[in-house]
């Protein structure tokens, strides 16, 4: 009997696993995907036989075919449509119709601690998708948000490796930190430089008070929230994307050439010999130098750029993958800089069992640069032409022989040949977190995550004689070394319930964190150099080494609650409170903050008495109100410090005794910045949404920003001002988004998108008074500033003399005021009409903060095509060109100049003299500040992807070929290589020895498998 049960069994098996066989074959389905509402055919829907990695698209005409098992089950997805699954069930021709779903409304948006659907966000935020970030030739994910998010400036830096700065919605400090806070996957950060763009699936980015309160101490220059990408169930795909490409100088600064050069630095010794009735009236003997050295096309270079990312993902219904390596080679523009990037990413999500999930993240960075010398761009700009690079014998040409004297006393080549500093970094960071659900609405979710980096600068400079005054005797080793170790647990509680027409969200949470930084500096002299390898501290003379190490430890503790609520989706309701304690600011009154906001919101469109209207296929009117803080404030300021400095000592008995004294004031206590603001914003949709439209109002007001209190120089301290929270930063204005998105008959998709952000920022109430912050000071020659922050104006404006003219006659110079100008000087304005040209006098000449930032954003495919151009700029702003003004004495001259200089009566109303180092003429000015507006092809990239029949062929799911261009195009009217130009808040806008940004033009490829 068990013999005849075991025969059975065997033939049944065999007959199961012989119908499965026979179900498993694949066949061919075809069919049409079409528009449920019109009708009308669906070109470019994604196809996938669910489970697997097997896809495909519609053609033109809405028509696909595919290969199939007879039992499987077909996805369909198309943006703005409803994702269907249909069974096969054998069945050889599959005809469907997608269901239009409003993708505005039902977009999910991250927010601080979880996520919500866009109808239901009372607060502004904006979302960047991961693949718009990837069609950038950026390096670092900030500088690809350029242009693409209302409200959002940003400004970037052409040094390889170096972070963009941005700012959200204005300037809101002058002495704390002016950067947002970056959450990735739960960790915070102060940057994100060491993400690869590639490993980005989002950005979310907090812009009203109401948003950002639940970050509380860290959130007053806004929140960037950053998720990576994930594994998905399904076979393990493997993508790879690779780019190489060529960055060279846009819109270089054209230089005077040696003839021209030696023509306008005689032009100014005659001037001046003649005014002062002694010294050479001229420099060059023989004027005809012909072209000379352009120092900029002697050091600057084309530079190539190479970009490698390989992901490995996948999953069962149990767990999740991710694996990611990056591989970053950039050359700068400066001959020798160079920057090597090395990124990998791990991220593991495992399902225990249906109530609880645990998983974790891990980020390990490494990079390594060549540096070039800092003040390499200023020494360009200077340099002589008349100066050869070598002589004939093959030393460096030498300023010397010119006898040019302290303006231009600088061989670049030699600056860049003895230049030797490397900086490496290393960061590992991440988290492991795990969520359970239970009791059918709650969820509780832990995590705990760290970041550990470090970043060492070492530099050397040897023995060298370049020139006379070009050289260096004694060797220097110096070692720069900065430590992070920063840990943060979360732990939060979400209640969220659906009955009836009702909608409720809670969220109670509490986090620990702990920041700690160590710092060390350690230098030595006469220190051997045979190789790079070899550089160490103790082959220095003993009696010249020296360490210097600080560090700072903070702590913070923080409890919070957040409540959303909705009614019908018609009625929306969002209260939070964070409670931020911070160590920093123990002993004061000031150990605890609290920041609560509250938003509303009114979705019009869902009203009863909306169903019959045509024209808004969505209304929404949101408002929020919140505060927010800004523990980023200078670290232990309030710290009194003894001086026993050497001029303390004196000699007793021969003997040297080492004297002490108190010459600083502290203030009493330095506690956070407050930030209170509202925002009111109306959401529309036109047309099924195919046109989105989207406008904000906001007031963000920094309330005890830290501001300068003067202090008297009677009292015999060394510090002529202290610092003290006592003092309101005002930003308000408008901002615009609107989208258009649509598809045509002939199988065209296409999108176009604008944005603009208006703001006016000001100072308001500072307890002081009128007194002012002037700073400004870089790349300004005769310790002269060219900034003032002052009650009621704008945050680090542009101060200094008014120019009415330049002088045509020595006649009229010496009848204008009492000072003693010159002819062929610049005519200043006597403001004040007391017959004196001084201090009394100076104005507001410009403002460095963008009063307009926009830009423009497209999407087109077209069968296997696709284009992408963005568009971006910033208008009505100021730029202080500090390059021009700074000079001691026989700096070169831009070709403008020289074309438009005055050299005689009625030449010039407008450019001076040569003599730009004499006198006042170099003192700030209205001539030397110039409008900062410019509008650039940001980024323009063309795609081709291979059909899916060849694909299949290949055993590939995707390969796309693209070629892009980023800054190619640069619209302008600034004399400088480029308007955008950073700085701190009270030094913005100032032009001197920046790195200029270039066009980057590539060629790369997507392959998936």
């Amino acid at each position: 009997m068990k013999r005849i049960f075991t025969r059975l069994s065997v033939l049944a098996a065999i007959c199961l696993l012989t119908i499965n066989v026979a179900f498993a074959q694949n066949i061919t389905v075809k069919g049409k995907v079409i528009d449920g509402g019109d009708k009308s055919s669906l070109p470019g829907v994604t196809v996938l036989v669910k489970g697997t990695q097997t896809g495909t698209q519609t053609d033109a005409n809405g028509n696909y075919s595919i290969s199939a098992p007879a039992n499987a089950t077909l996805v369909f997805n198309f943006i703005g449509y409803a994702a269907l699954e249909q069974a096969v069930a054998n069945q050889t021709t599959l005809n469907v119709s997608l269901a239009s779903q409003d993708q505005q409304l039902e977009q999910v948006v991250v927010v601080g601690y979880g996520t919500q659907r866009k109808i239901d966000v009372t607060g502004s935020v904006a979302t960047v998708k991961g693949e718009d970030i990837s069609k950038q030739a950026s390096v670092n994910p900030v500088s690809a948000l350029q242009g693409k998010v209302a409200g959002v400036s940003i400004t970037n830096v052409g040094t390889p490796g170096a972070a963009p700065t941005i700012t959200i919605r204005g300037t809101g400090t002058i002495y704390g930190k002016t950067g947002p806070l970056y959450v990735v996957d739960g960790v915070w950060y102060d940057d994100i430089n060491f993400l690869n763009p590639a490993d980005i699936a989002n950005i979310s980015i907090l812009k009203d008070a109401s948003s950002q309160s639940i970050y509380g101490i860290r959130a007053a220059n806004g929140v960037v929230l950053v998720t990576t990408t994930k594994g998905k169930k399904g076979d393990a795909v493997i993508n790879y994307n690779g780019s190489v490409g060529i960055q060279t100088v846009t819109n270089a600064v054209k230089m005077a050439n040696a003839t021209e050069y030696a023509l306008a630095v005689n032009e100014a010794y005659k001037l001046q010999s003649t005014f002062s009735g002694s010294g050479p009236s001229f420099l060059f003997a023989n004027t005809n130098l012909g072209e000379g050295t352009d120092w900029y096309d002697q050091i600057l270079r084309n530079a190539i750029v190479t970009n490698h990312q390989l992901s490995v993902s996948g999953g069962t219904e149990k767990s999740t993958y991710n694996l990611s390596l990056g591989y970053l080679d950039q050359d700068g523009i400066v001959k020798n800089n160079n920057y090597k990037r090395y990124t990998a990413r791990l991220s593991n999500d495992f399902q225990i069992f249906a109530p609880l999930k645990v998983g974790y993240n891990v980020t390990a960075t490494s990079s390594k640069s060549n540096d070039a010398p800092s003040t390499i761009f200023r020494a360009l700009y200077a340099a002589s032409p008349v100066i050869p690079v070598y002589k004939a014998d093959g030393s460096y040409g030498d300023p010397n022989d010119f006898q040019l004297g302290n303006g231009s006393n600088v061989n670049p080549q030699a600056t860049l040949d003895y230049f030797n500093q490397k900086t490496t970094n290393y960061k590992v960071t991440g988290n492991v977190y795990a969520e359970l659900k239970f009791a059918k609405d709650f969820t509780f979710k832990t995590s705990i995550g760290g970041d550990f980096g470090q970043q060492e600068v070492r530099g050397y400079v040897p023995v060298y004689r370049a020139s006379s005054t070009q050289l260096n005797t004694n060797s220097k080793l110096d070692i720069d070394r900065i430590e992070d170790r920063n840990w943060i647990i979360e732990n939060t509680l979400t209640y969220d319930k659906k009955w009836n027409d009702h909608s409720l969200t809670v969220l109670v949470g509490q986090t620990a964190q702990r920041r700690k930084q160590y710092t060390l500096n350690a230098e030595a002299q006469n220190v051997p150099y045979s190789s790079d390898s070899d550089l160490y501290l103790a082959l220095g003379d003993a009696a010249s080494r020296s360490v210097i190490d600080a560090g700072n430890l903070n702590t913070f503790s923080s409890y919070f609650a957040r409540a959303n609520y909705a009614f019908k989706n018609r009625y929306l309701l969002n209260a939070s409170f964070r409670r931020d304690g911070a160590s920093q600011f123990f002993g004061g009154d000031n150990l605890w903050g609290n920041f609560p906001s509250v938003g509303a919101g009114w979705v019009i469109s869902n009203e009863d008495f909306m169903k019959d209207q045509k024209i808004f296929s969505n209304l929404k009117l949101r408002g929020s109100w919140g505060k927010v803080g800004n523990g980023g404030v200078p670290f232990n300021p309030t710290t009194l410090t003894v001086d026993q400095s050497a001029a303390l000592i004196a000699f007793f008995g021969g003997l040297p005794n080492t004297g002490a004294s108190i010459r600083t004031i502290v203030p009493p206590s330095i506690f956070w910045e407050r930030s209170a603001g509202t925002d009111v914003g109306l959401e529309m949709g036109f047309l099924n949404n195919r046109l989105s439209i989207e406008a904000d109002y906001y007031n963000r007001t920094t309330e005890k920003a830290i501001f300068d209190i003067p202090v008297l120089g009677s009292i015999g301290t060394t510090n002529s001002s202290i610092i003290a929270n006592q003092a309101d930063i005002q930003n308000r204005g408008f901002e615009f988004m609107a989208t258009w998105a649509d598809k045509t008959a002939g199988g065209l998709s296409y999108s176009i998108s604008g944005n603009v952000g208006i703001n006016n920022n000001k100072v308001l109430n500072v307890t002081s008074g009128d007194n002012p912050i002037y700073k400004g000071g870089a790349g300004i020659t005769s310790g002269y500033v060219s900034t003032r922050t002052v009650n009621n104006r704008p945050v680090g404006e542009f101060f200094g003399y008014q120019v009415v003219g330049v002088f045509q006659t020595q006649a009229e110079a010496s009848a204008w005021t009492n000072n003693s100008f010159m002819v062929g000087d610049f005519k200043y304005a006597d403001t004040n009409g007391d017959g004196t040209i001084d201090l009394r006098d100076r104005v507001v000449l410009g403002n460095p903060n963008p009063k307009f930032t926009y830009g423009i954003n497209t999407n087109f495919a077209y069968k296997n095509f696709d284009l992408t151009l963005d568009i971006q700029g910033v208008a009505g702003v100021d730029v202080f060109n500090a390059n021009l003004s700074n000079r001691f004495g026989n700096e070169n001259y831009t070709k403008d100049f020289i074309d438009n200089r005055w050299n005689g009566a009625g030449t010039s109303n407008t450019y001076a003299s040569a003599s730009l180092a004499s006198g006042l003429n170099n003192a700030p000015n209205s001539f030397y500040v110039e409008k900062g507006d410019y509008i650039r092809l940001r980024n323009i990239q063309l795609g081709y992807s291979l059909p899916q029949s060849i694909m299949t062929k290949w055993k590939m799911q995707k390969l796309r070929v693209f070629v892009n261009a980023q800054n190619a195009a640069n619209f302008f009217g600034y004399k400088g290589f480029s308007p955008e130009v950073g700085g701190t808040p009270t030094n913005a806008g100032i032009d001197t020895n920046v790195y200029p940004l270039y066009a980057t033009y590539n060629f790369g490829v997507n392959l998936t498998f």
